[in-house]
């Protein structure tokens, strides 16, 4: 059973730098975890402190049942797949994925079948004996990979793999990595800045910020019901209105936003005079070029009316920042066979009270 637990860890630098701040985890056996947030909040730093490059300041790191808080890397029982992949330029693809096996004693008979079913694994058996720069990126992040797998840790490790490659390969590698951990069951954490990326290979994200976790959850819940507006803001696209609690009547809340005031069906956390976030997502506002009268107060809806500022065509949507009467600036979507507004186009963009979120300030 591959578990890695975090209680509590703390990392502090010279100086006071305290990079983690008592973040707490539980990766199950198999599971894919992904620790996703901006530059800096420490999610590499909490990733290097499990593969041991790193002792804890404070708290306990377990790997099956084990503590391990002053274990070296090499005695984890540990794979780890770096950004620059880090494969030997002076070895093969086949000694490059045999070198953890060597070094841990196996005979060359093993090693060598232990190669073959590796390059299966990673689709690329005919590349044994090129050497890494007769390699494409795509297949070079394979190779490290499966350098990574091939004495089977327990924990497989992920520090932004696919950061260096272009967006049609790092998608496709996305797919990949994620055949290759469910074929292994291999317990798997994964480090990167890109949120759809987390979004689209995880069993579960963590989105850290200064240092600790903010939300950790299934990634549909994540994106649908953020926790706080950091979340909303940082895993995919959200408007976010501020403002204080008006009224509350028959499950509706009014938000007084200043120039705007938001209509919301989440209710269950907030009273009269809280001041929250309205946060809600551009795929949830309807959008219509048909300007008219009605402000949204009788079906319980939010209408915003404004002039398209920019409009984005993104192969499947169409974006538009519209520019609105409160003087906020609103993001909203369509499908390209819908309404097709242009630049500079007066629009109304109409939210449902339930597709609006309140979180606490």
């Amino acid at each position: 059973m591959s578990r890695v637990v975090l209680e509590a860890i703390t990392k502090r630098y010279p100086g006071d730098v305290e990079a983690v701040s008592g973040v707490s985890l539980v990766v199950d056996d198999g599971e894919f975890v992904t620790l996703v947030g901006p530059s800096g909040c420490g999610k590499t730093t909490t990733l290097r402190t499990i593969a041991g490059f790193e002792q804890p300041t404070q708290g306990f790191v377990g790997i099956n049942n084990n503590r391990v808080n002053t274990v070296p890397p090499d005695k984890r029982d540990i794979g780890m797949v770096f950004q620059d992949f880090a494969l030997f330029p002076h070895k093969t693809v086949a000694q490059n994925i045999g070198y953890g096996l060597q070094v841990r004693g196996y005979d060359s008979d093993r090693i060598d079948d232990r190669v073959n079913e590796m390059l299966e694994l990673v689709e690329l058996p005919k590349t044994r004996d090129r050497m890494p720069d007769q390699l494409s990126g795509g297949q070079q992040q394979r190779i490290a990979l499966a350098r990574a797998v091939a004495p089977e840790p327990d924990v497989l490790l992920l520090d932004e793999p696919l950061a260096s490659l272009d967006k049609k390969l790092r998608e496709t590698m996305q797919v990949e990595l994620r055949r290759i951990q469910r074929k292994l069951d291999i317990t798997t954490i994964l480090v990167t800045h890109n949120q759809k990326e987390a979004l689209t290979m995880s069993d579960r994200i963590a989105v850290m910020n200064d240092g600790d976790f903010e939300q950790i959850g299934a990634p549909e819940d994540v994106y649908s019901n953020p926790a706080t507006p950091f979340v909303a803001n940082f895993v995919g696209t959200a408007n976010i209105f501020s403002g204080t609690v008006s009224a509350i009547e028959d499950g509706l809340a009014t938000v007084d936003c200043g120039q705007a005031v938001m209509k919301s069906r989440d209710t269950e956390d907030v009273a009269l005079g809280d001041s929250v976030s309205a946060v809600f997502r551009p795929e949830h506002l309807s959008v219509d070029t048909r300007k008219t009268a009605a402000d949204g107060s009788g079906d319980g809806s939010t209408v915003f009316d404004g002039t398209v500022a920019v409009k984005r065509y993104t192969g499947d949507q169409i974006e538009y920042h519209v520019n609105t009467g409160t003087g906020d600036s609103v993001i909203g979507v369509e499908r390209v066979d819908e309404t097709n507004a242009g630049e500079d186009d007066d629009i109304q963009l109409r939210l449902s009270a339930t597709d609006c979120l309140l979180l606490a300030q």
